[in-house]
Formats: C-alpha cells, structure tokens, sequence
C-alpha cells in the first residue's frame, strides 16, 4: 500500500507500475540535499545493534567460553552488511518499509506473524535493556535502579513522540558516542593479543549444544530482525526529510543512493562489530579468567569488572550501558511500531505529528511500557533476553529469506533488484543463519 503516514489520498499498489504513485512534490533542486551523503540509518542501525541486550549477549558469551566465541565477529560483519544494504535498498527504492512490500508480495497473515513475533522479541529486548540501564545508572549514582529505570524509558519516549525526527536523528547519531566506552574499557585491562588476535580469525570447533546455542544467540543478537524493519524505514523517513522521490520515480540517482547507503551501513556494522568484538574481549580475559562464567545482566558485567580490572572499568562500561541504551529504546520500539502499523495500514511516520499518527505513537509508548513494566518483574533478565536472542536468530532465518525475496522482485524493486556482491552477501547471509539453527537443533 502507499505510505498512509502522509494523509494525502494515496493508494494502494500491486505492482511496479502502480508503485511509482508517490508525487509528494520534491522541492526545488537548490533546497534539497545533495543525495544524502552523510552516514544515518546505517550508522544509527549499527550502534543500536550494541544495545545493553547485546551487551549482555557478547559478556555472557565472553564470560562462559573466554576467547572461544570471537570469531563471530568478523564471520557475521559481510553477512550484517549484505543484509542490512539490501534492506535499504528496498526502502529507498520503493519508498516504504519491509513490512508495506511483503504486504504486496505475501499473504497477510504471513506478515502479521512476522511482525507479531518482532513485537514480542522487542519487548523482551526493552526489558532487558531499560532494567540494565536502571542498574548502570544506580550503580554510577547511587538510589532505587528502579527508579533510574522507569525515568530513562519515560525521557525516550518523550523524545521519540515530541521531538520532530530531523532533530532527534541527530540526537540518535550524538549517542553513538558511548559505544567508544566498551573500546576504553579494553584500554584499562591487560589484554592477550596474540591469543586474541588468533581466536578471532580462526573459529574454534566445538559442537556441545551449550557452545551452539551461545552461537545462535550471538547470531541472533547482532543480526536481528529489528535492524531489517528499522535501516529500511530509517530510508524512507531521511528520503521524506530530504523531499526526494523513491528511486522507482527517479532511477537516475539510483547509484549516488546505493553508493551512500552500502558506505553507511559498512560504517554502522563495522562500528557495531568492533564494539562486540571489545565486549567479548574484555569478557574474556577479565570475568572468564578469573572463575566468573555466568553473568545475569550487562549491568552485572560492569559490577563483576568493578573488583576485578578497577572501578574505573566498571564505570565506563556502565556509562556505555546507559548511552548505548538511550539509543537502542527508541530504534526497538519505532521498528515494532513501523512494523505494525505498515502491516495495518495505519498513517505512521516519525516525520508524522502525533495528531497525524495516533496509533503509531501508541504502539511506541505500549511497547516501551511493557518492557519498563516486565523490567520490573522477577523475570531474570539475562535468561530471558538470552532466549530472546536465540529467537531473534530463529526468526531470522524466514525473515532474511522474504527481504532477499523482496529485493530480487521485478514486482517490488523494478529495474533496481539488488545484484551482484549484494544479491551474494544476502543470501549467503540467510544460509549462515540457517546452518547455525539448525546446529542448534540437531547438534
């Protein structure tokens, strides 16, 4: 269906020639941005995949098996970049989100479990993410973690809905900041490089269901379905900002559009692999080397680190876990949201106003709401954003092989189907992430 954020009348479509149906009259050539060229949804996308979720992730992982997991880091980097570019290229492209195009290509209950399954798995990741936030926070100041927690959710939410999305993009860009706290953190402990350096560029065989099931959930929490809705609704909103055409309309930018979003996400996966790569780093040789194999929380990592590489290190990863947190709420939330309201045909948008978008906004405070209010639970968080991770691989599988679907259309993508190392990377990513699952399964 057409875009029905915009509130002007557009219709739905079925087919490339109805797709070009978009005439949200472009300013003039001299106002506009000259084809975006400046890192975004790539960027935001990557540095929000180090929520404290998947911090917790890569230190369990660090703290269990030591050096062992590291070489998820660079295996999953192409296979994150493939998949991630070519999600951008279908909102660029068609000028709607993933959830809008597999409306048109699938059977809508298809796409309404799709999206139910991403509203669970967020949730879960919120409570995970605003219970450590709480911890970190009261482990810096002092008080009710609590507390800390339920007023840093209230303060994303607030911004999220009140702030115009030209403005808070730029916030969201500022935090990518903190996940430079997980390289200082490094910085403070002595690090094995030699054996580091080798763990990382050899895998380590190993096929006990424990070591799997970490693998899936380090799969699953750096390449998670959340990403895919919201680095291709992220497209949409910088190319309504910018008052440019879907590329469908101008294909003739096609190539300045698809240069700029491959070098935006390579920067967004690079930065958010480093970071997990520091993480696992210090996991390992700080908490697995001296005894302490099981960790509850990212928050309970910057305690754990506290006594035993000085309360300095502690207190950097726990600043790291809040600003990397104050980033992720919003994308976890604004992607169910997108994701939701495509599938219903509701007007969404973070370029909408509130008034404009009642039940978009709606499901971005419902969601943040669920998880501060399950953050609060006896839930244990780490068990249950582990799990939420292994689901994220799980769902992943299906959901990567529909957007390669999407991408490879005439129907959905015209001329612009993806091609080439793009076409190669997405699908060699979906096979990866199968072959994990199902080592899971039947290892």
């Amino acid at each position: 269906m057409a875009r029905a954020g915009k509130l002007d009348g557009r219709q739905p479509c079925s087919s490339v020639s109805m797709t070009m149906r978009w005439p949200h009259h472009p300013a003039p050539a001299s106002e506009r941005t000259p084809s975006r060229a400046r890192l975004g949804a790539g960027l935001v996308t990557g540095a929000a995949d180090d929520d404290p979720s998947g911090i917790a992730t890569y230190s369990q992982a660090g703290a269990q098996f030591g050096l062992a997991t590291l070489w998820t880091v660079w295996f999953t980097l192409p296979l994150m970049v493939g998949i991630q570019a070519v999600c951008g290229h279908v909102g660029r492209v068609t000028g709607r989100g993933l959830a809008a195009n597999m409306g048109q290509l699938f059977p809508r209950s298809l796409t309404v479990a799709v999206v139910a399954l991403l509203l669970v798995a967020n949730v879960f990741n919120l409570a995970a993410d605003i219970g450590a936030m709480g911890e970190a926070a009261s482990m810096l100041l002092g008080g009710n973690g609590a507390l800390y927690a339920l007023a840093l959710a209230a303060v994303s939410v607030l911004l999220e809905v009140a702030v115009p999305f030209v403005r808070y993009a730029r916030v969201l860009k500022l935090l990518t900041i903190s996940l430079f706290a997980y390289v200082l953190t490094a910085v403070v402990v002595h690090v094995p490089w030699a054996a580091a350096l080798r763990h990382l560029v050899l895998p380590t065989p190993r096929l006990d269901r424990a070591y799997l099931v970490t693998i899936v959930a380090m799969f699953g929490t750096t390449i998670s379905p959340y990403m895919f809705f919201w680095q291709a609704a992220q497209e949409v909103e910088e190319e309504e900002q910018a008052q440019e055409e879907p590329l469908l309309l101008q294909p003739s930018q096609a190539p300045r559009s698809f240069h700029r979003i491959d070098v935006d996400t390579v920067v967004g996966m690079a930065l958010s692999n480093v970071v997990g790569f520091f993480v696992v780093l210090v996991a390992a040789v700080v908490l697995h080397g001296h005894g302490i194999t099981a960790i509850h929380s990212a928050a309970d990592a910057a305690q754990a680190l506290r006594p035993l590489a000085g309360p300095l290190a502690g207190a950097v990863f726990a600043t790291g876990i809040i600003g990397t947190g104050l980033l992720a709420i919003p994308v976890l939330a604004g992607s169910g949201a997108y994701a939701l309201a495509e599938a219903c045909r509701w007007s969404y948008g973070l370029d909408r106003r509130l008034g404009e978008a009642k039940l978009f906004y709606l499901i971005i405070v419902l969601a943040t709401v669920a998880g501060a209010l399950l953050s609060l639970s006896s839930v244990q968080p780490m068990r249950m954003l582990f799990w939420a991770a292994v689901l994220n691989g799980v769902v992943s599988v299906p959901l990567m092989a529909a957007v390669m679907v999407l991408a490879t259309r005439t129907k959905v993508m015209g001329a612009l189907v993806v091609k080439g190392w793009l076409r190669a990377c997405g699908w060699l990513a979906t096979a990866a992430m199968a072959v994990v699952v199902v080592a899971m399964f039947f290892g």
